[in-house]
């Protein structure tokens, strides 16, 4: 690090979990935002301000009036332009000594794949299941790290699925595919903004914890927040050893028996 970098994050120098070693690792990794918009921003926001040296943002969408309400990446002169292309100048400006590269595209198998191997950790902040799963077996078959975030109406959640361990579960464990799960659109159901804020931001700070290999990720773990009640549950998430995506590696824990059908909040976007 240079002086301008060593006083930028001597906030986190001093952390003793962190100092100059686990600082260094932020700034040589390079992190995959699946998503631009009401959980990728404070995601991206504070990657970028934490010094996380490479962000990789992939969105297809474009910046919308509706969006402005919680997704802070973005300003109302920019309504029209790729999100992707948006959080880049925003992400920028906090901190111009990182690199973002935007990919204004829906990533078909191929390209999700291409991305994920360059990753050092990846944050799904997208809008749909489908693409979901592909992220999680892209995860899998690469054995990169996957932070999870989830919000509609009041209610989010956040898993962290870390396959390189044998005892970590991955997202088909909790949610396999192919089972019914009825879409909520944030479009017509309506989200909490500051909600998208909280989810997103834990989302960063165990993207960081990985990364930087400091302090213990929520690793098989479901954290669920009410934010009308502010309250908070924390679910055991243990991976499924029939697993269709990563049951393939030894078994160490019980088959996943989590309440699926309480748990499937669909992704703010």
């Amino acid at each position: 690090m240079n002086d301008e970098q060593l006083l930028r994050y001597s906030r986190h120098i001093l952390l003793d979990e962190i100092g100059v070693e686990a600082q260094q690792r932020l700034l040589d990794a390079t992190a995959l935002i699946v998503g631009a918009g009401g959980l990728g921003s404070p995601a991206g926001l504070y990657l970028a301000a934490a010094g996380i040296g490479r962000i990789v943002l992939a969105d297809d969408d474009a910046v919308d009036l509706t969006n402005l309400q919680r997704q802070i990446l973005h300003r109302q002169d920019r309504v029209g332009q790729p999100k992707a292309e948006s959080g880049r100048r925003t992400m920028l400006e906090l901190n111009p000594g990182i690199e973002v590269e935007p990919v204004v595209a829906r990533l078909d198998d191929a390209a999700l794949e291409a991305l994920v191997r360059r990753a050092d950790v990846v944050l799904d902040c997208c809008d749909n299941f489908p693409t979901r799963q592909a992220i999680n077996r892209a995860c899998v078959a690469h054995g990169v790290p996957l932070v999870s975030g989830a919000a509609i109406r009041f209610d989010g959640q956040v898993g962290v699925y870390d396959t390189r361990r044998d005892d970590s579960p991955c997202y088909h464990c909790l949610f396999p595919e192919g089972e019914e799960v009825e879409p909520v659109l944030c479009a017509t159901m309506g989200v909490f903004a500051p909600l998208t804020g909280i989810v997103g931001t834990m989302q960063a700070a165990e993207a960081l914890k990985l990364v930087g290999r400091f302090g213990r990720p929520a690793v098989g773990r479901l954290l669920m927040i009410d934010a009308l009640e502010m309250q908070w549950h924390d679910v055991r998430v243990p991976r499924d050893p029939s697993c269709e995506v990563c049951g393939r590696r030894p078994a160490t824990t019980a088959a996943a028996g989590v309440e699926r059908d309480r748990l499937s909040v669909k992704p703010e976007g």
